[in-house]
């Protein structure tokens, strides 16, 4: 033994409670009165978002990408005719730059500070008296952190004003709001402690003294994350730390501890502890891959731009995708080199990359779709977005809150089925690769889908609203569906180099050694096709399995979603387009439409859409 005892199910805690102080002052604004349709800027609010920080005495601007940061600094700089100092914080500047804004701040110098996540905790500034939150917060948990960080006195209520960019997450702010005012939040996800990370600290403690395989076991389960750990995984994990395992035992390079006499485990010698020191951490950034044009036989030619290699983790050889306004189609990706081939004659598989950072919680998801269901509740909402509403119920329908809605129609010779499961891009994204590859076998020839964090949109070459929709959306499109995409994908690979990163197999840095991105994607793909082949049961493999179905395509929600679902498909056959098609329809346009005259096409292309809709 020797670990520390963690508290169980069945001990019994005592809790404090502390008195409350003073409760938030939460508005919501609305530019003019309105609330657009569609977009993710809130740009029509700009001019109320800029008189708003005027009228504070500092104010923080909370965002939920980096995208929406730097644009919502570029429209406040437009308008700032009275050169207000107002700045800007987000994860992709210097870290000088970061430091710079945080000191102007706590001297008082600053306005206001566009960020995101990155001010979200951990910050004391005494003088902020206002937090407004550019489009919808996606937690209630999240917006409560924010509004904390203003006024930190508890006997003055902290105000933050909620800006909806469109009607969905007008919806959503509203539901925000409420459950605030109620003190009801997210509620917290446990996580399982990953094998990766535990590899690392196995190796951390062999570097600082022997250790005892029983002890050390004692103290990991005596963590919460670890709680549960079967010891057959813990020896797999301290097998890999000091093999490799089984696929890589003949490689000396990865014997990182080795055993001393008396049984314990210790590290190989000073260069391997001095590896490790030099390579600890566990968050790997993610590379930039160079897209290129194919010229055949694996060669690249001309390159044609930049991505971060997420873009490309839901695509397989052969999909289409929209980049630098023009279509290409996947052919492979080689290293750090993702080649491309035009297809201009064909449309997007992903017409739309990007979208909010954070995923819709599950707890605000039900709120939201509760509010739609309750017409009573209706006369909080904004005269439009009530209208709004309206018109779906008399043209489509509003399903009760565990329901699903699936609408099919036709629409400029492609036929759609459009689904509103309220669980977050994420999840949606996983869903319609699933979908598309049930509906290719049903040979309805899907084309394409577009997702937000309220609804997904798949379009084909036939007609689906004949479909059996319960068959469709069975949960055991999570079973082989699900394996075989995986298979198949980018994905497993960049979440494998991760998990090699993180758990110590593969290093990034030594004095004189330096890895590029390039290096290291190379070494990592060739361990994967090694360990694929040879020892499918590797502990890194089961890591990147895992990570991948977490954190890239959260199966547990779309899991529980499918469980809620079973029985509860409410299809709405229509002639057209409906009320709540038209968000999600615009997403398929809006990467095509390079320049200035970007705004001015989505513009026309949403009047036509609404008028479509409320015909």
């Amino acid at each position: 033994g020797g670990g520390k005892e963690s508290l169980r199910p069945e001990d019994s805690i005592a809790l404090v409670r502390g008195p409350g102080g003073a409760a938030p002052i939460v508005d919501m604004l609305l530019s003019e009165g309105r609330v657009p349709w569609a977009g993710h800027t809130a740009k029509h609010a700009m001019d109320e978002v800029y008189d708003a920080i005027r009228q504070a005495r500092t104010a923080l601007v909370f965002v939920n990408t980096r995208f929406q940061a730097e644009f919502a600094f570029q429209e406040l700089w437009r308008l700032n005719e009275e050169s207000l100092p107002i700045a800007l914080h987000h994860g992709s500047l210097a870290a000088e730059q970061r430091r710079k804004v945080e000191a102007a701040m706590a001297r008082g110098e600053l306005r206001a500070v566009v960020c995101t996540s990155t001010l979200d905790l951990g910050i004391d500034w005494g003088d902020v008296d206002l937090v407004i939150q550019l489009a919808s917060p996606k937690g209630a948990s999240r917006m409560v952190q924010r509004i904390g960080r203003a006024n930190h006195r508890l006997d003055e209520p902290s105000r933050a004003l909620f800006v909806p960019a469109n009607r969905f997450e007008m919806l959503e702010c509203q539901a925000a709001r409420e459950a605030i005012a109620e003190n009801r939040f997210d509620g917290e996800v446990s996580r399982i402690g990953a094998l990766d990370v535990l590899a690392q600290h196995v190796m951390g403690c062999a570097c600082s003294e022997p250790f005892d395989l029983l002890a050390l076991y004692d103290e990991v389960t005596s963590a919460g994350p670890y709680r549960d750990l079967p010891y057959e995984d813990f020896e797999q994990v301290v097998d890999f730390v000091s093999t490799g395992g089984y696929a890589l035992k003949t490689y000396d390079r990865f014997r990182r501890i080795v055993k001393t006499l008396d049984g314990r485990w210790t590290v190989r010698n000073a260069e391997t502890a001095q590896r490790h020191r030099l390579n600890v951490g566990a968050i790997v950034s993610p590379a930039m891959l160079s897209v290129r044009i194919s010229m055949g036989k694996g060669r690249a030619g001309r390159k044609i731009g930049e991505v971060e290699e997420g873009m490309l983790e839901m695509l397989d050889p052969g999909d289409t995708f929209v980049f630098a306004g023009q279509v290409w189609a996947l052919v492979a990706v080689t290293g750090t080199d993702v080649l491309v081939s035009p297809a201009a004659n064909r449309d997007p598989k992903m017409p739309s990359w990007g979208g909010s950072k954070f995923a819709l919680s599950t707890f605000l998801a039900g709120r939201v779709r509760e509010l739609m269901f309750d017409q009573q509740h209706w006369t909080v909402l904004p005269a439009d977005v009530r209208e709004w509403l309206e018109a779906q119920r008399d043209l489509s329908l509003i399903p009760p809150a565990d329901d699903l809605l699936l609408e099919t129609f036709a629409h400029r010779k492609r036929h759609f089925l459009v689904v509103y499961p309220f669980e977050g891009r994420l999840a949606h994204t996983t869903l319609a690769m699933l979908l598309t590859r049930r509906l290719e076998r049903l040979g309805v020839g899907p084309l394409g889908f577009v997702c937000n964090d309220y609804a997904l949109a798949v379009w084909a070459l036939k007609p689906m609203e004949g479909l059996d929709f319960d068959d469709l959306f069975a949960q055991d499109m999570l079973g082989d569906d699900l394996e075989a995409w995986l298979a198949e994908s980018f994905m497993m690979k960049r979440a494998f180099k991760g998990c090699a990163i993180v758990s110590g197999l593969i290093e990034r840095r030594f004095p004189g050694h330096e890895k590029s991105g390039r290096q290291v994607t190379f070494s990592t793909d060739l361990i994967y096709d090694v360990l694929r082949r040879h020892q499918p049961d590797h502990l890194l493999l089961r890591c990147a399995r895992e990570d991948a179905a977490t954190g890239m395509i959260d199966v547990a929600r779309l899991s529980q979603m499918l469980a809620r679902i079973a029985g509860r498909i409410r299809h709405s056959p229509l002639e057209h387009l409906s009320p709540f098609s038209v968000p999600i329809l615009l997403e398929i346009g809006k990467e095509r439409s390079p320049g200035d005259a970007a705004d001015m096409i989505l513009a026309q292309a949403e009047e036509d859409l609404i008028a479509q809709a409320l015909s």
